[in-house]
């Protein structure tokens, strides 16, 4: 017998020693911003496409892998060298250049590269090792725009829109610019797919750009308190806020023509309580193409405009909803037919791909069933197949297709796992596809897009950086909504030495709000660094995508109109009963964290369910969604005069005197996304009804924390959780 206990020992000799020397991670290890977490993390592979061949971009090189037909090169060829850039550039004066790892090939059947210095942007020929042109980067400059095509660059400086051409002069667009009232700017705060302010026509020759005039708007008062040395007093820094229900900015659309100096502007009409987004060009440049939304944003209609005389020519395409319509994508012309175009939809209730003509004609829907399109990469030009990314393989999983133009027909380019990203080659043969798993941290690889789909060349493939360290386990799996019938992931995160006779506290991890999601099969399921933090802490971490966050269909998502944070509470409180039924879990310590809108349910669950959550972390939380911006808030919302009982029930202000455990509200002070009167209005709610939250302010942050503020934020997020729930 005694052998026997003496063998086993021996066989668990290795795996205790193992578990003894990992190292137990710091935030500093796990997170962005941490000391140690560069050290730590592979580097990407950085690659670009010159046409379909493909460059290895390095900080020192530019090294050719393959050639235009996509033979991988047995040994690759040094193409330049940062030493030959220095040369060629002259690069006294302190007109540096640092690497080429941004470096961007402009023309697919020349040997020329376009990169920046400090002081400019420039071509160079690396066959003739010679700058081929220059141009002088302005100063002080923001929303750079740069056209390969004429070689112009569009810029804003002190709120007005500037155009430098390839010969070095510069255009002022407008005069007038002033914290009222802006120009080449994204508009309508970022939302229906807006990220920029200027677009260029395909020959670079003419800009349409936005005028955004906020005059009207009401100023909420943010307040600098980061100044200088020399200047103690802390300095306004207000920031134009239209709250819902409240009078919104006007936008128009110009187009600027370097050559005669002249702007054009488009004949959109009253633009009061209008939005106008995903602007597009015609591939010959003479038509711009707009979709346009009322303020209540249950229309959208596709209007095209003359480019030449700025005239409304007709409306394409009309799409309503009693809910919202919310268009994200432009429209995109076919590469072999400029007469018809993609539009993306969810008129059918998911997001698919249409077919349509110039005159409006909607001749087929390309794409079809019970998942989303999440991407439209472009054209394989020879197949006359789009390459697209959806998530038909699962809900959790995103992959890459080729759907054949004629038949519809979908063929899977990738392994059929995990969660790829893809850049396109120029002819749409090619991908470099970098993708992850569950059981995958990330590999990189060359995959072809003709039929039959081909993997190409491995670029690189990475296990995970904390191998020596120890990790917790992440499982996945589903539970059923409070609907009784829709099915909703989970992540799972188990203490690091996890014992299932022991009762853990537990902390669920929240977002729920549209357009996003936590669950997805990449790596450990998407697991935050921070919860591999607190499981080698000793606790369970719980991940729940509920009903009203993003990728699962048009239903899904707008199921929470007009009363934001009561289904997704009931789902929320469904993953609560699932963690209750775990042994392991002990019930009477379960707390619960998130972010923004993950900080509005945070607050909510806390107040709502105070019999269950014990602690709670709310960062940057919404409390009522009267204070929040117009376009967002009123797509899901509608405006408070139209939906007061919605607003009334959705208010945490109503609930401040529900306050029973511990609940810790962290905010940037210089928030302009979710301003601070939300926080403070709650903090004037809880002390009338004397209720006792605890509240932490970052100076100088925004929204998000960054940097170092980053493990600052984290270690006092857990040593909240340490204190009052461990």
């Amino acid at each position: 017998m005694k052998k026997i206990i003496l063998g086993i020992f021996a066989l668990f000799l290795p795996l205790m020693t193992m578990a003894q020397t990992l190292k137990t991670p710091t935030l500093d290890d796990l997170m962005w911003g941490g000391k140690n977490y560069w050290n730590l993390v592979p580097r990407n592979t950085h690659t670009a496409w010159w046409g379909d061949a493909l460059v290895k971009t390095e900080v020192e090189r530019l090294v050719l892998l393959s050639d235009a037909e996509g033979r991988m090169l047995k040994k690759p060829r040094t193409l330049c060298t940062l030493d030959d850039l220095k040369a060629a550039l002259d690069t006294t004066g302190r007109n540096h250049i640092r690497n080429l790892i941004g470096a961007i090939f402009p023309d697919k059947t020349r040997p020329v590269v376009r990169l920046y210095s400090s002081r400019e942007i420039f071509v160079y020929n690396w066959e003739t090792r010679k700058v081929e042109w220059r141009l002088k980067q302005p100063h002080m400059t923001d929303n750079d725009d740069f056209s390969d095509a004429s070689r112009s660059q569009a810029y804003t400086r002190d709120f007005n829109l500037f155009v430098q051409t390839a010969d070095g002069r510069e255009h002022q667009v407008s005069t007038d610019g002033s914290r009222n009232l802006l120009y080449g700017t994204s508009v309508h705060r970022d939302e229906f797919g807006i990220r920029k302010g200027t677009f260029w026509s395909p020959d670079g020759t003419k800009l349409a750009f936005y005028r955004m005039d906020q005059s009207e708007v009401t100023d909420f008062p943010l307040v600098n308190t980061m100044v200088s040395a020399d200047n103690r007093i802390a300095e306004a820094a207000p920031e134009k806020y239209p709250m819902a229900g409240m009078t919104s900015h006007k936008v128009t659309v110009g187009i600027f023509s370097p050559a005669t100096g002249k702007t054009v502007w488009l004949d959109l009409g009253d633009p009061t309580d209008r939005y106008f987004t995903n602007l597009s060009w015609s591939p010959d440049g003479k038509r711009i193409y707009l979709f346009e939304l009322p303020r209540s944003q249950k229309r959208a209609d596709l209007v095209a405009y003359d480019a030449e005389t700025g005239a409304r020519l007709r409306t394409l395409y009309t799409e309503t909803n009693e809910r919202f319509v919310e268009p994200q994508n432009p429209i995109v012309f076919l590469p072999w037919d400029s007469k018809k175009f993609i539009l993306q939809s969810e008129r059918d209730g998911f997001n698919h791909l249409y077919l349509f003509d110039t005159e409006g004609r909607m001749l087929r829907q390309l794409t079809s069933g019970a998942f989303e399109v999440l991407k439209l990469y472009g054209f394989n030009t020879r197949e006359k197949s789009l390459i697209v990314k959806t998530n038909e393989s699962g809900h959790i999983r995103e992959n890459l297709y080729a759907v054949d133009f004629k038949s519809g027909r979908r063929t899977l380019l990738d392994n059929g796992r995990g969660v790829h990203n893809a850049v396109l080659s120029a002819s749409g043969r090619y991908l470099r596809d970098t993708w992850s798993a569950p059981d995958t941290y990330r590999v990189s690889e060359i995959i072809g897009t003709s039929k039959p789909a081909q993997k190409l060349l491995p670029l690189d493939k990475f296990d995970s950086p904390w191998k020596e360290y120890s990790i917790p386990t992440v499982e996945n799996g589903t539970l059923t909504a409070a609907d009784g019938k829709t099915p909703l992931y989970y992540r799972l995160v188990k203490p690091v030495g996890f014992d299932p006779t022991k009762k853990y506290p537990t902390v669920v991890y929240v977002y729920g709000g549209p357009h996003a999601t936590n669950v997805k099969a990449s790596w450990n399921y998407q697991a935050r660094p921070w919860e591999y933090h607190m499981a080698n802490k000793g606790y369970v971490l719980f991940v729940l995508d509920n009903r009203g966050s993003g990728d699962r269909g048009f239903e899904f998502e707008s199921c929470t109109h007009r009363r934001l944070g009561e289904i997704e509470m009931a789902d929320q409180m469904k993953g609560v009963d699932y963690l209750k039924s775990l042994p392991y879990v002990d019930t009477d310590r379960i707390g619960v964290h998130g972010w923004s809108f993950g900080g509005f349910m945070t607050t909510n669950l806390m107040l709502t369910h105070n019999d269950v959550f014990k602690v709670g972390v709310a960062g940057g939380p919404v409390i009522d969604w009267k204070y929040y911006e117009i376009m967002y808030g009123e797509r899901y919302m509608e405006t408070p005069q139209s939906n007061p009982e919605g607003y009334a029930q959705t208010s945490l202000l109503n609930k401040a005197d529900r306050l029973k455990g511990r609940l810790q509200i962290i905010v940037g002070y210089n928030d302009p996304v979710c301003v601070l009167q939300h926080s403070l209005a709650f903090l004037r709610a809880c002390t009338d009804a004397g209720t006792q939250p605890d509240y932490f302010v970052y100076p100088g942050q925004q929204h998000n924390m960054v940097g170092r503020d980053m493990i600052h934020l984290h270690e006092r997020i857990t040593r909240y959780f340490e204190d009052y729930l461990k």
